[in-house]
């Protein structure tokens, strides 16, 4: 492996983990953000909804544009833009001011998962395609363990604000670390430049458009995206208060369990990540959500912390997998021309999972008083996630390769 291509990897892995830290710091502040400017349940999870909602718009459109455009660019600029949403996320004060600021952060995000998989999946071999991608994507759950540990120090030896402050300003950095070290795509044979650097021929965007829209393995694996997205999210977003609020846990302790979702999350991407080129991709994403069912089950009924430990472990080990897993299965059952524009489309699905996430859950608690219902909402969902995977069981990626 080309020292190019090494830092590209770690340019991959620091913009996933400076974009994750950000998204899931929400739950981690919520507590203090619920108290402080006295909002419902609704109105919280309407301001993390407008992230997604512009997250969702932009993210086709970055899928697109990495098959066809300088991806040092887009990079450096849209996670400046998620600085800059996160450092204003600071000074707001109401729902609306919040959800303006968010949905900036969202813009910002929207370039951070599509744009990085498809470079770093044209700088590696095909065979070490699923190890790579869950090396790089261990960027996210390394932010999500990093925010889980030092947010409680800030937030009682400062406050909530300051967290955005600092979470705003390093990703500013990471957005100038992109524009030094990413490259679109590796030099030829003869060693020449890549694309980014000369023309090359493209498929035309109607063509290629055409191509996805008819091929019902597209939709299965959307719809299922959709689903496993909406289920994820709700731990993500309540789990801490849950903790705190109805379980009557330690706000440290409560935290210390999204720390374990990731931790667990990073071991199941390495272990998992490396069996989904062994096995398949289609079978390690039907396992990753039987193991958030079982978990987001165990998160409603396990009412003790040690119980809680254990069931987050298991969420943790299915939510750490599956991302990077997907992303892969666009590239091994799709025309690798096509690769980037499919994982952006289907972030539509994982956004529209992601938008109704925080508002239906948050309604149902407000509704119910009990959170129980929403940890079987994100149950639910899994199972159906999983189930629509179904058909494809039998797929087998080493002789199900597309002509490319």
């Amino acid at each position: 492996m080309t020292n190019r291509a090494v830092g590209v990897i770690i340019a991959g892995f620091l913009t996933v983990f400076i974009a994750f830290a950000v998204r899931y710091a929400y739950g981690l502040i919520l507590p203090y953000m619920l108290s402080d400017l006295a909002i419902s349940k609704t109105e919280a999870g309407v301001i993390f909804s407008s992230y997604f909602i512009t997250y969702t718009l932009l993210a086709p459109l970055f899928g697109l544009l990495v098959d066809r455009s300088d991806a040092k660019i887009i990079l450096a600029v849209f996670v400046a833009i998620l600085g800059i949403g996160t450092y204003l996320m600071s000074f707001f004060n109401t729902v609306i001011q919040a959800s303006l600021f968010y949905a900036l952060v969202g813009i910002g995000h929207s370039a951070c998962w599509a744009p990085v998989v498809t470079v770093v999946m044209r700088w590696v071999s095909e065979k070490r395609r699923g190890i790579i991608l869950s090396i790089v994507d261990l960027g996210s759950t390394s932010g999500v363990a990093v925010c889980s540990i030092m947010i409680p120090f800030i937030v009682t030896g400062f406050s909530w604000r300051a967290v955005w402050v600092i979470l705003g300003v390093t990703a500013i950095i990471v957005a100038c670390m992109d524009f030094f070290l990413i490259r679109s795509h590796p030099p030829d044979q003869l060693g020449n430049p890549g694309p980014d650097m000369k023309p090359k021929t493209q498929v035309p965007i109607a063509e290629a458009y055409k191509a996805i829209f008819r091929d019902s393995k597209f939709y299965l694996i959307g719809f299922s995206y959709l689903l496993i997205s909406f289920s994820i999210l709700i731990p993500f977003t309540f789990l801490t208060t849950y903790a705190t609020q109805e379980l009557m846990i330690s706000y440290a302790s409560a935290t210390a369990l999204v720390a374990v979702i990731a931790v667990a999350g990073a071991i199941g991407k390495l272990i998992l990540g490396h069996f989904s080129d062994k096995f398949g991709r289609i079978k390690i994403m039907m396992l990753c959500g039987l193991l958030t069912a079982c978990g987001s089950l165990g998160m409603a009924y396990g009412h003790r912390f040690a119980v809680l430990f254990v069931f987050s472990v298991i969420f943790g080990v299915g939510f750490g997998t599956l991302w990077p897993i997907y992303a892969a299965s666009a590239r091994d059952i799709f025309p690798k021309d096509y690769s980037g524009s499919i994982i952006g489309l289907w972030t539509l699905y994982h956004g529209l999972g992601s938008v109704l996430s925080p508002v239906i859950s948050g309604w149902t608690i407000d509704a119910t008083g009990t959170y129980v219902w929403a940890f079987i909402l994100a149950m639910i969902g899994s199972v159906l996630s999983l189930l629509l995977l179904l058909p494809l069981v039998k797929m087998d990626r080493r002789n199900n390769r597309p002509s490319q």
